[in-house]
């Protein structure tokens, strides 16, 4: 038994009958759905290395071997296994030009598609689909080459190609052709090594934290919108504070809230009356995002009083501020009087 025949039989009894480009297809595709959507491997390089192609050439492919399941144009040669005379086909290199370009064209029209959907243009509707339509069209290609007679499908030379390829590199004809091998063989092996390493290691990008303030509208949707202006004091008034890690490593935050009088003068602000509302603390991944409804309760009264909240890393210094804060945002509020008995903090100008 040669040792083809051994890795034939690896291949499950439906496929063998396909030709091997269209085998190398269906197992790119499942291969790519594993890669996107399963657990722990959706977060590996992989998913990148196999979604590339997988969006970029392969859909075209099997697109191009449907409409096209003859063998190229021109006379036969000898180096091209399965080329024939076919006027309708096409040859090689053409057929890798319209693989990418109508993949270009096929999977913005599926994403088209699927915006009109309930699913809309989402990961995993992207992925059945696409693989779906690949898997379809593979089905056809496979279907319209078996129609035809064997010199006139369309086939890879893949044995050719392997036994040019390995004549050059083994026996090269010159000492500059051996030369020559080494060099290139060395650059594809460094080229290689150099998208590996920038795909498994990517630069990271900028490292901060994100706070916002957030009101819930009649719809029950959280918008940066309709923040309250004026309070009674001893009233509460309800906000969502949210903060976003983009800090590339899990980090231990503390906010503070405070509602404070300032005075301004000459460019400078200083605090003269505070009182602290909430501490709040939370710990996040990176990519994490964190919402917290919250009341704000006013004791002070007055006009364009500060409502501050002062975002730290770990643990706030013994006296925070604005300038020692990590983040900070604050909101400006008028809190006119009540009856409600003032539990607020005097501090020095």
């Amino acid at each position: 038994m040669s040792s083809e025949t051994d890795w034939r039989l690896l291949v499950p009894a439906p496929l063998r009958a396909l030709p091997a480009d269209l085998v190398a297809v269906i197992v790119f595709v499942c291969a790519t759905a594993g890669a996107a959507l399963l657990p722990i491997v959706d977060e590996t390089p992989l998913r990148l290395v196999l979604g590339l192609p997988f969006v970029l050439f392969v859909p075209g492919y099997a697109f191009i071997a449907a409409l096209f399941p003859e063998a190229g144009t021109g006379p036969k040669d000898e180096n091209w296994e399965g080329v024939g005379e076919s006027a309708e086909g096409i040859d090689g290199l053409e057929r890798v030009a319209l693989s990418f370009g109508t993949s270009i064209a096929i999977s913005p029209l599926i994403g088209l598609v699927l915006n009109f959907t309930p699913w809309g243009i989402r990961l995993v509707p992207i992925v059945v689909s696409l693989s779906a339509f690949t898997l379809v069209v593979t089905a056809v290609a496979a279907q319209r080459r078996q129609a035809l007679s064997v010199d006139e499908r369309f086939e890879v030379p893949y044995q050719t190609w392997i036994a040019a390829a390995k004549t050059e590199l083994l026996y090269p004809n010159t000492k500059t052709d051996a030369i020559l091998n080494v060099v290139l063989a060395a650059s594809v092996i460094t080229a290689a090594a150099s998208v590996g390493y920038a795909v498994a290691v990517p630069k990271e990008g900028e490292s901060f934290s994100e706070l916002y303030l957030l009101t819930e509208n009649a719809d029950n949707e959280l918008v940066a919108d309709d923040y309250p202006a004026n309070l009674t004091q001893g009233e509460p008034a309800s906000l969502y504070v949210g903060i976003g890690n983009q800090e590339h490593e899990p980090v231990n935050y503390t906010l503070l809230v405070e509602l404070q009088r300032v005075s301004i003068s000459n460019n400078s602000t200083t605090v003269v009356e505070k009182q602290r509302i909430h501490r709040l603390e939370t710990r996040l991944a990176h990519n994490e995002t964190w919402h917290h409804n919250h009341t704000v309760q006013p004791q002070l009264t007055g006009k364009r009083l500060r409502l501050t909240y002062l975002l730290y890393k770990s643990d706030p210094p013994a006296e925070p501020t604005i300038e020692n804060a990590y983040q900070e945002t604050h909101l400006w509020v008028n809190v006119t009087q009540s009856n409600t008995p003032s539990n607020s903090t005097k501090i020095a100008a």
